[in-house]
């Protein structure tokens, strides 16, 4: 018999928040770096994983792009309520 599969929201947040990039892209927003090129500067992560890794956390609704610049348009990362 199979044990059923329990909901749990601490695994749900780590599918989203658990990998090690994702955490340092976080540290760094919850410090005040909201820019991609000093994010990755501070990390070390290569700019297609960083990439992939804030492009996830903004699906899940954990930080939110902001346009700061138009020509050509730059986005910075801001921690929504639920990332907080």
């Amino acid at each position: 018999m199979a044990t059923p599969v329990r909901e749990c929201s601490i695994a749900n947040a780590l599918a989203v928040i658990g990998e090690r990039w994702s955490l340092l892209a976080l540290r760094e927003v919850f410090f005040g770096v909201r820019r991609f090129d000093q994010i990755q500067r501070n990390t070390g992560a290569s700019r297609d994983i960083l990439a992939a890794r804030l492009r996830t956390l903004v699906e899940h609704g954990v930080l939110r792009k902001v346009q700061y610049e138009q020509h050509p348009p730059r986005y910075e990362y801001v921690l929504t309520e639920a990332g907080q």
